[in-house]
């Protein structure tokens, strides 16, 4: 198991976790979670979006969602696109610092 390399950030249990959301079509989407990180009082989840071209381990584009509902146990259970930028740029930062040992960022 990885251990976090920042106070604002929690890694996954196990490399490879892969979840399965909803997009807002409908459709079920297969995503390898890359970690948490906290900014703003607000939690952020990294994604890598998995396909048979791009498994699970892989490398590409990554996507950031934010919590917005917590199961009972205090685990995130919902997710949403972040919409502001801004945001987006100052978690994605976050997040390049936290894990730059784990993943190589180009």
């Amino acid at each position: 198991m990885r251990e976090g390399s920042a106070p604002n950030f929690c890694p996954p249990v196990e490399e490879g976790m892969l979840i399965s959301l909803q997009d807002e079509r409908g459709e079920s989407v297969d995503l390898e979670f890359l970690g948490l990180v906290l900014h703003g009082g607000r939690r952020y989840g990294f994604f890598f979006p998995v396909s048979d071209d791009a498994p699970a381990l892989s490398s590409g584009e990554v996507v950031c969602l934010e919590v917005t509902e917590l199961d009972d146990d205090e685990q995130p259970a919902a997710f949403e696109l972040v919409d502001d930028a801004a945001i987006a740029e100052e978690v994605y930062a976050d997040f390049q610092r936290a894990t730059r040992d784990f993943y190589d960022f180009e």
